[in-house]
């Protein structure tokens, strides 16, 4: 790390941090004013920013950026969350080729874990963030799913990203920082309140969840990896000024199967209607695109059975989600647990590879 990561946002924002962290990439640039613009403060700050230099911007600036870090009273508590991000960012976007924004400057403090990202400021050029209200078509899946296999594709089994500790599987974390007993009670509310009332009585039992969660933890392990984004939900996607998607929000980007983002992804961009018509299509659409990729496919009885693997993942992860829209986790618990019933996730049963 050759510029230290700042430790506010008022830092993140001066003209002679910013031409420190640039000049890594954009050699020689000087930034001489910064206008702030829109922020979004939760536990991560989300900056929007333009930026003014002594010369004309070198080719691949964009005077509108945005920062992400975690820099309030309660990010600084939990700044080791943006740590594999911005690893990502740093290392791996580009090295993949996969649809995401494009990074400007990314590292990490190595003392506090404080992971800290700029990008392009894709929503001044007319960009569309969704979430789990977005209206999301089944060909648009199609779109993101080939995103996914070309992440998923370019680090196969690949020995460069076999050790490094951002990319450690990180399944369960809750259960262990929790203890089964809050996240027991955590679940129950979700599936037996207001949030719950779209999920099937047939995968509404919390006790079951926790169990069929443990025991898809053990069987993962077993399967070939990849890099995984994680979270493939429809809210950590955005649609560009081509309407065309990309993936962002990298917070739990690891090693894992293939199975935990496109079952997840599937199951979450669409209504439950949209999903039963077409999920073996977009299935075999994704086979496809790992093939030509340059990865060969797992055989379809196989793929068809792992698929519940990213259901019980994304329906455990909404389970446990709180501090998001009420409305939205609604409709997405809705989505995910009427795939789990539908895939019968929430059994242990084994899959043969």
């Amino acid at each position: 790390m050759t510029v230290p990561v700042p430790n506010s946002l008022a830092e993140a924002l001066s003209p002679p941090w910013l031409t420190a962290a640039l000049q890594s990439r954009f050699p020689g640039v000087e930034v001489t004013h910064v206008v702030p613009g829109p922020m979004v403060d939760r536990i991560s700050t989300n900056a929007r920013f333009e930026i003014a230099c002594a010369d004309p911007l070198p080719a691949g600036l964009p005077a509108q950026l945005c920062v992400k870090g975690y820099f309030n009273e309660f990010g600084r508590a939990a700044r080791f969350i943006g740590e594999p991000e911005a690893y990502f960012y740093r290392d791996l976007a580009r090295a993949t080729g996969v649809r995401t924004l494009t990074p400007v400057y990314a590292d990490v403090d190595p003392s506090t874990r404080h992971g800290v990202v700029i990008t392009a400021d894709v929503a001044a050029l007319g960009a569309e963030f969704l979430d789990g209200s977005s209206s999301y078509t089944p060909d648009q899946t199609a779109q993101s799913l080939r995103e996914l296999a070309r992440l998923h594709a370019a680090t196969w089994a690949d020995p460069r990203w076999s050790t490094q500790t951002w990319l450690n599987q990180r399944m369960g974390k809750v259960l262990q920082l929790w203890g089964e007993d809050k996240t027991v009670r955590i679940i129950a509310a979700n599936l037996h309140g207001p949030n719950g009332a779209g999920v099937p009585d047939a995968v509404r039992d919390e006790y079951r969840l926790v169990a069929a969660y443990r025991a898809l933890i053990t069987e993962v392990k077993s399967l070939p990896w990849c890099v995984i984004h994680g979270d493939a939900h429809v809210g950590n996607l955005f649609l560009d000024a081509a309407r065309a998607p990309s993936l962002v929000d990298w917070q739990l980007v690891r090693r894992g199967p293939w199975s935990l983002d496109v079952g997840y992804h599937i199951a979450s961009t669409l209504t439950v209607e949209d999903r039963r018509r077409c999920e073996r299509d977009l299935l075999r659409h994704y086979l496809s695109c790992l093939d030509s990729f340059g990865v060969p496919a797992p055989p379809w009885d196989s793929a068809w059975a792992q698929l519940r693997h990213g259901v019980l993942h994304g329906m455990f992860l909404w389970t446990i989600t709180t501090k998001v829209d009420p409305s939205v986790i609604a409709i997405l618990l809705h989505r995910l647990a009427t795939a789990a019933a539908d895939h019968a996730a929430l059994s242990a049963t084994e899959v043969t590879t």
